[in-house]
């Protein structure tokens, strides 16, 4: 796959000797396998989410010497694929996973995928045939190379011993740069028997790949003279920001405008969710004063997000008033759906500071508008009014059963400071990223692109497994629970002590929501517990599996929960459990439901606040 010009964060070092050590090293006479662990050692690597298998076992016996690189030996290689992201999301570092050849390699497809949509940087170890037998079918061989061209930023496949060194060292430096984003490594089992010579560092040849941090002066002002002249401008945050280390040139910015601030799902504690300048999360499912800011803008200014699908509802009617600026390190995401006014390549951080410094000067300068000297206080008329109009809630069940809602807003009130929360996807996602405050960034894990079921739990390892000292919350459903909760076995036998929560309501939420709005009722195939469902009605008679006996069976402490009354005094038990992993079934009405919501493939003017309640803006926004 050709490497280009796109990536992000500029703020990563270069492939080193390992922290603070020798930045020379030489050793002769090693296996290409010893070779991959001294390489991995020298760039940083301390942990290895992965499972051995013929291919990849030549690495597994240095691995095993090695004192500085820990390998936790999963149960699914999709869970190491998720565990690397998560530990790249908790810890700003690159993820590791390793797996075997043929099925061992094709596991970790759905993390690379993920990975790839949500800019994670990971690297991906594959073991491969022998390189005389690579295109004869030979046993558990695969082309994963040609199967994940499109989902990672670059590739490559080693056959010499000589190789390893400098494609790890490029492969962590692809992955950490630019945009950050996953690379696999593939490596011929000839290559990791051969006997070689260790050199560190390689010397690494990656013409072409220059990801471009800087931003150009002329469109930073430019873009400054939009911002101090618009009415009604909103700062449209992304992950980006985040993967940039730039939420402290953000808050500057946002308070030296005075502009309200809006976080995608991917952004969540880039600026606090407590700052009165913030005014929620966009999208499908944002809140409704984020969406309709967005529509009644005059001025977007887009930072590290890419105006996808689920922010813009249907795309020729988003946000019909606004110019747009839109900052970006991958200069492929500039225009891709939304042309921009002003479009600025360039890292969100040095981005963020530019532009801090070009806002001043037009202040110096007095040039700014009526609107901006006001610090835009028509435009927070209207902003503040929706917010008291249209507040994030929820109902209490009228049969007395556990609002999902409350629970996931206790768990988010009680956790301890620095909390580290992990979501699957589907409702219980969305009411993570409503009802728990993300007042700092990398407290927020979620499969926003790919929408993977079965994230949670593996990444909330990864996550614990690099901040040890951190409370690691997943929140989960019991559809997602079921495709990756294995890896608990993981958790109980590697002292990784997570807490999981199964928001239980037995269905696939979700996939029910929109039978009951969209498809008349017809409630097909989305029970998940045993027992009839002809009229829609969850069965709650026979719990297939019990959560319960399923933690406890691999390792864990298991406790259910089933009424408001007892839910606080489960949380707070949950909390006080800290050498064994935790996990609660908490037992939720069936037909709960997220709101606010775009219906797809509507425009965002046609949000509903509740079922049946669409907020009424007036129309004074091209005034």
């Amino acid at each position: 796959m050709p490497m280009t010009e796109q990536a992000t964060g500029a703020h990563h070092p270069q492939p080193r000797a390992r922290n603070g050590g020798s930045s020379s090293a030489t050793v002769e006479h090693i296996t290409g396998a010893q070779s991959l662990i001294r390489s991995l050692e020298e760039v940083g690597a301390d942990t290895v989410f992965g499972i051995p298998g013929g291919a990849i076992l030549p690495a597994y016996d240095p691995m095993m010497d090695s004192t500085r690189v820990r390998h936790v030996l999963v149960r699914h290689e999709q869970g190491a694929g998720h565990a690397a992201e998560g530990y790249a999301q908790a810890t700003g570092k690159v993820g590791v996973c390793m797996a075997t050849s043929g099925p061992g390699a094709t596991n970790l497809v759905t993390p690379i995928a993920d990975a790839h949509m949500d800019s994670v940087p990971i690297v991906a170890i594959t073991g491969q045939v022998a390189s005389a037998a690579i295109g004869t079918d030979a046993f558990q061989e695969a082309d994963i190379c040609g199967i994940t061209m499109p989902i990672t930023k670059h590739n490559f496949l080693v056959t010499k011993a000589e190789d390893i060194p400098r494609t790890i060292a490029e492969a962590f430096h692809i992955a950490s740069t630019g945009r950050p984003g996953p690379v696999l490594v593939d490596i011929a089992k000839d290559a990791l028997q051969s006997r070689t010579t260790f050199t560190w560092p390689p010397v690494m040849d990656l013409p072409g790949y220059r990801p471009v941090t800087k931003p150009h002066a002329k469109q930073i002002r430019e873009a400054a003279k939009l911002i101090t002249q618009a009415k009604r401008p909103v700062l449209y945050v992304g992950g980006g920001v985040i993967k940039a280390g730039a939420t402290a040139e953000l808050k500057v910015l946002a308070e030296l405008t005075g502009a309200p601030v809006t976080t995608t799902l991917m952004a969540l504690g880039a600026f606090p969710d407590s700052h009165p300048l913030h005014v929620g999360m966009p999208g499908m499912h944002g809140a409704v004063t984020a969406v309709t800011a967005l529509q009644k803008a005059d001025l977007i200014v887009a930072l590290g997000a890419r105006f996808d699908d689920r922010v813009t509802g249907k795309l020729d009617s988003f946000a019909p008033y606004a110019k747009i600026i839109h900052a970006d390190v991958d200069p492929a995401e500039i225009g891709k759906n939304r042309t921009a006014d002003v479009p600025i390549v360039g890292d969100a951080r040095e981005v963020l500071a530019d532009l801090v410094q070009a806002v001043q000067a037009e202040h110096t300068e007095g040039n700014v508008g009526e609107a901006a000297r006001t610090g835009y206080s028509a435009w927070w008329n209207d902003l503040n009014r929706w917010r008291e109009t249209y507040p994030l809630g929820y109902t209490q069940p009228d049969d007395g059963s556990l609002s999902p809602q409350q629970v996931i807003q206790r768990i988010g009130q009680l956790a301890p400071e620095d909390t580290i929360f992990a979501a699957g996807v589907g409702q219980h996602q969305m009411w993570a990223a409503h009802f728990i405050d993300y007042e700092k960034p990398a407290t927020w894990l979620n499969s926003g692109g790919a929408g993977t079921m079965g994230y949670a739990v593996p990444a909330a390892m990864g996550a614990k497994a690099g901040q040890p000292d951190r409370t690691v919350w997943a929140i989960d459903g019991d559809g997602c629970f079921q495709m990756t909760n294995q890896e608990l076995a993981t958790c109980a036998v590697n002292n990784i002590p997570i807490k999981v929560a199964i928001i239980n309501n037995g269905a696939l939420g979700m996939v029910r929501q929109w039978q009951t709005l969209f498809y008349n009722e017809r409630y097909s195939n989305t029970v998940l517990h045993s027992g009839k469902d002809t009229d829609g009605t969850v069965c709650r008679g026979t719990r297939v599996p019990d959560f319960v006996k399923l933690a406890e069976a691999m390792g864990c402490v298991a406790m259910r929960c089933e009424s408001p009354e007892e839910l606080d005094a489960v949380i707070a038990k949950a909390n006080s459990i800290n050498d064994r992993p935790v996990v609660v079934d908490f037992i939720v009405h069936e037909d709960a439901q997220v709101w606010p919501m775009v219906a797809a493939g509507t425009s965002n003017d046609e949000v509903m606040a509740a079922l049946g309640v669409r907020p009424d803006f007036g129309d004074n926004a091209d005034d």
